[in-house]
């Protein structure tokens, strides 16, 4: 029986590798977000570039969990160096990070698996992936108790968005879970040009329409790196019970870095039932 404890690959680099460093990062980020949704929270959307560059985004997504608890902390990233077909999952053991080791839900991913078969064990697609990694700083942080499930999406087909999707649906239904997919947007295109990609993404995570995702993502697969992540968790987040679905901020590197020829997009979203203002 394989029971990995994934060492952090991308920690000291994309973040800091320093546990109070870290902690004190993710806050200054979680500092400047002001917006929390009130109601039921089932799931977020959630860039994963380098924290100083994705952060101050996904800190909009990841403030919505200040005064709120989970139990387990499902994560569904894209699969950046290895080609496959179905969902990689680490289903025991746990993921190293500064802010110490975040457990895998055993019960919780085998349920996935007996659920999905597509779901299965992969170690080689975690070993370098930051997709799901990336989340882990503001995870450990906000809920430093909650269990995770890491799963990284291979080829990103309808088939596979569809079956993941009902399949969280079905396993996360009794469980007291948050869903986090994980994704950038566009890639390296002028800021204008990644605002009019990024631009259809953001209205169909906003109008909860993940057919229409899945359509704009056939037609255009570089509107989104984690498109298939996405799908998967608003579809999930529907069965769940969810009825609203809010983007919380957009931004791109280029608000960071100064360089506007060549961005990546980035985007927080909330998924669940809210309160009107």
């Amino acid at each position: 029986m394989y029971r990995m404890q994934r060492p952090a690959a991308v920690a000291g680099t994309w973040y800091p590798g320093d546990a109070r460093a870290l902690a004190a990062a993710v806050e200054q980020h979680l500092a400047d977000v002001t917006h929390e949704v009130a109601g039921d929270l089932v799931a977020l959307v959630a860039p994963h570039a380098g924290l100083m560059y994705s952060g101050p985004v996904a800190a909009h997504a990841y403030a919505q969990l200040r005064g709120r608890r989970f139990d387990v902390v499902v994560i569904v990233g894209p699969s950046h160096f290895v080609g496959f077909s179905g969902v990689a999952v680490v289903p025991r053991g746990g993921f190293e990070t500064p802010l110490g080791v975040a457990p895998i839900d055993e019960d919780c991913a085998q349920a996935l698996m007996r659920a999905a078969p597509i779901v299965r064990e992969h170690p080689t697609a975690h070993a370098r992936e930051h997709s799901v990694e990336m989340q882990l700083p503001f995870v450990r942080h906000l809920l430093p108790t909650a269990t995770i499930v890491p799963l990284v999406m291979g080829y990103q087909t309808a088939e596979t968005a569809r079956a993941l999707g009902d399949a969280l649906g079905d396993v996360l239904y009794a469980r007291d879970a948050l869903i986090v997919a994980s994704s950038d947007l566009s890639h390296y295109q002028p800021a204008s040009t990644a605002a009019a990609l990024d631009g259809v993404v953001t209205d169909c995570v906003a109008r909860f329409d993940a057919d229409r995702l899945q359509d704009a993502l056939e037609a255009r697969p570089d509107h989104a790196c984690g498109g298939g992540p996405m799908v998967a968790t608003l579809r999930a987040a529907k069965l769940l019970g969810a009825k609203d679905a809010v983007v919380l901020e957009y931004a791109d590197s280029g608000d960071v870095s100064g360089d506007k020829s060549a961005v990546v997009g980035y985007m927080a979203a909330a998924l669940g039932t809210f309160s009107k203002p």
